[in-house]
């Protein structure tokens, strides 16, 4: 228990009782603040009307009143679409072609063009469901229109028309919010970088002071040092994603007294992590850049900005041995999904298996330092008495 209240007296003295708090929090109010109204629900829309008939102004008006697209300029003549999207005021150019409301009187079929600026795709979000719907409504509704005319009942013309209709919903982030996925990887991400660095640096640490077997040669001394990383960071977490939840809008549905289970498992599985990378480190120097080997393979595959199931099998295998993966599939399935603790025993014994072999490999390097030790005093033994 003296190598624990060591450690927390160190901790407490240290900049990480600072930085593990206002780095994660920070990150939580700048990115939740940048990414709350980031979710484009209307995508700008400009609008070549070569038709200036009464038809091609209502249609204008139904693209317009769509919640997914905003018309932001109309052209009554034809344009070099490069040129109308080059100053990146719109993200797609609609073309409304000559005719349209004759042939539309008439019955005759009509192209409408509809060219999109895909350079940044997270600007056309819904839009190409959005003009689909627009213009599958506005088929139904002609063709409704002209059975009922020719004397079909109202019924009968809609299901000759569209015999099948179909209802979706969006579950869990309705509204593409980045805040669910991509900010809370930002947090989740500062996090990491902060926990591993610093229990990285307590073998290095204790070895440059000379404290690293003063209260005894167990790996007990060395593992329970992680403790009071993996209590702080679980505290961190907990707060910025509450933070979230009221800065940013995060759906998080989980009750905290419950998500704090996998919190702690998840922190000390990544203390135990960074322990381990930065134990054969010559000095705290050395640790940051070895931690760089587990940030950015989490960073980019365990699900922040892509499924991992978008992944070839090989990376979604290779993401097993990252904590974080797991804390993403907890997040995922707890606090947006409203799961239930029993349901994600999977991931929680994967967070266990990944805390065991880090103790058993820690276990192992200590025992090995310690023999090492052993030999070293026997042969200085041995040369003196001689």
């Amino acid at each position: 228990m003296k190598s624990l209240i060591d450690e927390w007296k160190y901790v407490a003295g240290s900049k990480y009782l600072r930085l593990i708090f206002i780095g994660p929090l920070i990150a939580a109010i700048f990115f939740g603040l940048m990414f709350s109204k980031n979710q484009i629900s209307e995508s700008h829309v400009v609008v070549i009307d070569e038709d200036h008939s009464s038809y091609s102004r209502q249609l204008i008006s139904k693209i317009n009143a769509s919640p997914y697209m905003k018309v932001t300029n109309v052209y009554a003549s034809r344009l070099n679409p490069e040129t109308i999207l080059a100053n990146e005021q719109a993200v797609a150019v609609i073309t409304l072609p000559k005719e349209l409301g004759q042939h539309q009187q008439q019955g005759i079929s009509t192209n409408i063009g509809i060219l999109m600026d895909n350079t940044m795709p997270s600007g056309l979000t819904g839009i190409r469901t959005a003009i689909q719907e627009v213009i599958q409504t506005e088929n139904m509704t002609l063709s409704m229109t002209r059975l009922i005319q020719k004397g079909m009942d109202a019924e009968a013309s809609k299901g000759l028309v569209s015999p099948l209709s179909l209802q979706q919903r969006m579950l869990f982030n309705p509204t593409t919010s980045y805040v669910s996925f991509m900010v809370i990887g930002f947090v989740n991400i500062v996090v990491l970088m902060i926990t591993t660095s610093a229990a990285g640096a307590i073998v290095p640490r204790l070895r440059q002071e000379g404290k690293l077997f003063t209260n005894g040669k167990s790996p007990w001394q060395i593992w329970i040092r992680s403790v009071p990383y993996a209590v702080l960071t679980t505290l961190s977490l907990l707060l910025c994603y509450g933070l979230l939840k009221q800065v940013g809008g995060m759906r998080f549905e989980a009750a905290p007294y419950l998500f704090i289970i996998p919190l702690l498992v998840y922190a000390f599985a990544l203390s135990l992590m960074g322990l381990l990378i930065g134990y054969t480190a010559k000095d705290a120097s050395k640790v940051n850049l070895r931690t760089n080997f587990v940030l950015y393979p989490s960073f980019l595959a365990t699900g922040i900005q892509l499924s991992p199931l978008a992944f070839p099998a090989f990376f979604q295998i290779s993401a097993w041995v990252l904590p974080m993966n797991w804390l993403n599939r907890l997040i995922r399935g707890m606090a947006f999904r409203d799961g239930a603790l029993s349901a994600y025993s999977l991931e929680l014994g994967a967070l266990l298996i990944l805390i065991g072999v880090a103790s058993l490999l820690i276990g192992l390097l200590v025992l090995q330092e310690v023999k090492k030790q052993e030999v070293s005093f026997s042969e200085s033994v041995s040369a003196s008495v001689i």
